[in-house]
């Protein structure tokens, strides 16, 4: 008899909610929607985050806030079994991943990455509308709004590269080149060619450095070995700190990204 029962068993057990999350609430797969849903709603509406938001390099999560929550590694079999009421996933989610949500029945909000400061907005509007959360939504916008307003600069822009990792840099098709572009910088990926983030190797600022490099990590060997090259070629560059965790994302990022870009704005003479 147990032999009878035991493949069933073992079926049920599969079908458990996966990495402690529990059934119902909100699944998130992408560690912006994860930072943007917790601006939004308690942590008990939250079924499970994305793995990547529990990665020192991949989060927008403080680490502390991100480890206690449940999460998943974002396949179709993992949210299924959580029967969540809402999937937050990407516009980049593969046709077969969205084809099984609609197959289980799961109620699923595709979310783009905004490429500017008023996109990102109305991505706010969309999803705290989708939670009931407008209120939420409304004032998490309104500062936005404010930290937009303390920041603006009437003066000529100074053109800044922005890198993400390594030899990865910032193009001006982008949410940060919105948000160099209001705090007084021009984003000098766009000089150079890149319309949205793309591979720029050190050769390719000799010719026209521009005025600062903002770096999340300037103890990397890419940023030593740019750093060389360019002081060699008497290259009068600003390398400053901008942390990684105001690269990825938009929404709550945004205020605090600003104030980042300001302060910089400020030490650097036009």
């Amino acid at each position: 008899m147990m032999r009878a029962i035991l493949p069933l068993l073992l079926l049920l057990a599969g079908c458990q909610p996966a990495g402690g999350g529990r059934q119902g609430g909100v699944v998130s797969l992408n560690p912006c929607s994860d930072q943007l849903l917790l601006a939004l709603v308690p942590a008990e509406r939250v079924a499970a985050i994305s793995h990547y938001s529990q990665q020192p390099g991949a989060t927008s999560l403080p680490l502390a806030v991100a480890r206690r929550l449940p999460s998943t590694a974002g396949t179709a079999e993992e949210v299924i079994a959580l029967a969540p009421d809402l999937v937050l996933a990407t516009s980049f989610t593969p046709p077969a991943t969205r084809d099984a949500f609609a197959r289980a029945g799961l109620k699923t909000l595709y979310l783009d990455s905004p490429t500017t400061i008023a996109a990102s907005k109305q991505q706010v509007t969309v999803l705290a509308r989708a939670m009931g959360a407008d209120a939420r939504g409304a004032a998490l916008n309104r500062r936005i709004d404010a930290a937009a307003a303390r920041v603006v600069r009437q003066d000529a822009p100074v053109p800044a590269l922005l890198y993400i990792s390594g030899d990865l840099a910032n193009g001006g098709q982008t949410l940060l080149s919105d948000l160099m572009r209001l705090s007084g910088f021009r984003d000098a990926g766009a000089d150079l060619g890149l319309s949205v983030t793309g591979t720029l190797p050190v050769e390719s600022l000799l010719a026209k450095p521009p005025a600062v490099i903002l770096v999340p990590d300037a103890g990397g060997r890419t940023a030593a070995l740019r750093r060389r090259v360019l002081d060699r070629a008497g290259a009068t560059v600003r390398e400053v700190a901008f942390p990684r965790t105001l690269v990825n994302c938009g929404g709550p990022t945004i205020p605090a990204a600003l104030d980042r870009l300001a302060l910089i704005r400020r030490q650097v003479a036009t």
